[in-house]
């Protein structure tokens, strides 16, 4: 029957350590046990919650990957996060803010990610996304705006490689744990990402005829996705960050991310414009 693997099983007992604040009483600011799961119910058939005898024909969580195919076994490769608030560090922390920190760090290919296969979740309890490593899916069921559901690659689980570290480092990036964030990014690194990711936009819509802001992102995507980890925000809505760097720049920073190929270029056309 589906088992519970070692490595997800730790990965539970971490978040409940340190977001079930009150393990004596059942109360809605609290990660409870019964709110992080594993294994699908008995009903359950079909997906990264259930283990080889559970699987079903052309099931997605085996044949999409190879590394899926390859690690089937009993195990579930599914971890689901229910609904917390807890303070720290000035500020209130919850499912939302979790889940966007989370996908922030998969989206900018932090290194203790790579096994994770997707995330879905809920930015603000209303919309249902999914960040999809393998770029396949973009949305889930309803259920997931009150939980947040995160696949594992198989091959990872059944090698039994530990799975703690990026959730630990969340921790630690919200004060609960005393240590290190390595993801956490220095003003001048900061101001640094927002001109290069300036330059990728403004070098794309440039250097083609009528670019839309939607193309000129993709090209800087990673750049994007790294400052959301870095700032907080949902790197699904990579529209409204670069939006956001291109509003807070000063013409000084905007003429310095124009490429010097392109220079006399748009000279002319701003003072066609002007003259318009």
């Amino acid at each position: 029957m589906t088992r519970a693997p070692t490595n997800l099983l730790a990965v539970r007992s971490l978040l409940l350590a340190h977001l079930d604040v009150d393990p004596n009483t059942d109360r809605p600011a609290d990660l409870e046990p019964a709110e992080v799961g594993i294994i699908g119910d008995p009903a359950h058939r079909g997906g990264y919650h259930c283990g080889s005898d559970r699987v079903v024909t052309n099931d997605y969580s085996v044949v999409e990957s190879s590394r899926d195919r390859n690690g089937l076994t009993l195990d579930a490769a599914a971890l689901d996060v229910g609904g917390f608030e807890v303070r720290s560090g000035g500020r209130t922390h919850t499912l939302p803010s979790f889940s966007i920190w989370c996908v922030g760090q998969c989206a900018a290919d932090a290194t203790d990610t790579r096994d994770i296969r997707e995330i879905i979740y809920s930015p603000d309890g209303t919309t249902v996304k999914r960040w999809d490593r393998l770029g396949k899916r973009t949305s889930g069921d309803s259920s997931h705006r009150w939980h947040t559901h995160v696949s594992f690659f198989r091959d990872a689980i059944k090698a039994g490689r530990d799975q703690r570290p990026l959730f630990r480092r969340y921790l630690t990036s919200i004060g609960l744990i005393e240590g290190d964030d390595d993801m956490d990014m220095t003003a001048e690194e900061r101001q640094a990402l927002i001109q290069d990711i300036a330059a990728g936009v403004l070098n794309a819509q440039l250097g083609r005829s009528g670019p839309s802001l939607g193309n000129a992102v993709q090209t800087t995507y990673v750049q994007v996705a790294k400052l959301a980890a870095a700032t907080g925000q949902d790197p699904t809505n990579a529209q409204a960050i670069v939006a956001g760097v291109l509003a807070e720049l000063s013409p000084e920073r905007i003429a310095a991310a124009i490429p010097s190929s392109m220079a006399k270029e748009v000279a002319d056309e701003l003072a066609r414009r002007l003259v318009a």
